[in-house]
């Protein structure tokens, strides 16, 4: 059985956490040695980061889309008071008091 254990020792074998976060920008050359990390989460004056990051702060994995990108292909489901109409309605064609806003 593997246990991994939290703040413990850094596997070395592992990619860096910037390789899947979506503020960052990685560009590899032909050579193991040759890669140029830069972090965008400082929007002001992005970083160079010259080793691997195997813990941050900010980390957002780039897979995951944001709650922005998820409440635009949201599609809400409506009914009337009357009861005649029900279906499902995308959730940009809803109007401002319609909505229902999720915090970040």
């Amino acid at each position: 059985m593997k246990v991994k254990i939290r703040g413990g020792t850094v596997d070395h074998g592992e990619p860096s956490l910037c390789s899947s976060c979506s503020f960052a920008a990685v560009v590899k050359g032909a050579r193991l040695g040759d890669e140029i990390t830069r972090c965008g989460h400082y929007a002001i004056r992005p970083r160079d980061i010259s080793f691997a990051v195997t813990s941050c702060s900010e980390y957002v994995h780039r897979a995951h889309p944001s709650i922005y990108q998820m409440e635009e292909i949201a599609w809400v489901l409506r009914s009337s008071p009357n009861g005649k109409k029900i279906g499902f309605v995308q959730a940009r064609k809803l109007k401002d008091d319609e909505k229902h806003v999720l915090e970040d």
